[in-house]
């Protein structure tokens, strides 16, 4: 069992320790679960929600354009002429 002491910083945030992090591969934006039980706050690493993970990516990455159906056609043209 792996155990350190963390002090609470004035906005009640704690700092997961980078041996913890590496271990359980925590990275920025990984999601922790947090649970009170039996008076003890324990936390807990969410695995693998792909779909969530996939909307994430999506939505911080850029815009594409709408491509029209003509356009699309115009283009498998002039890659085939070539």
């Amino acid at each position: 069992m792996m155990s350190e002491e963390r002090k609470v910083g004035p906005k009640g945030q704690v700092v997961v320790p980078e041996v913890f992090r590496k271990t359980l591969g925590i990275m920025p934006g990984s999601i922790l679960k947090i649970r009170l039980e039996e008076g003890r706050l324990i936390l807990e690493k969410v695995q693998g929600d792909s779909v969530g993970q996939f909307e994430r990516i999506a939505k911080a990455g850029r815009s594409l354009r709408v491509v029209k159906p003509h356009e699309y056609e115009e283009e498998l043209r002039k890659r085939a002429s070539v």
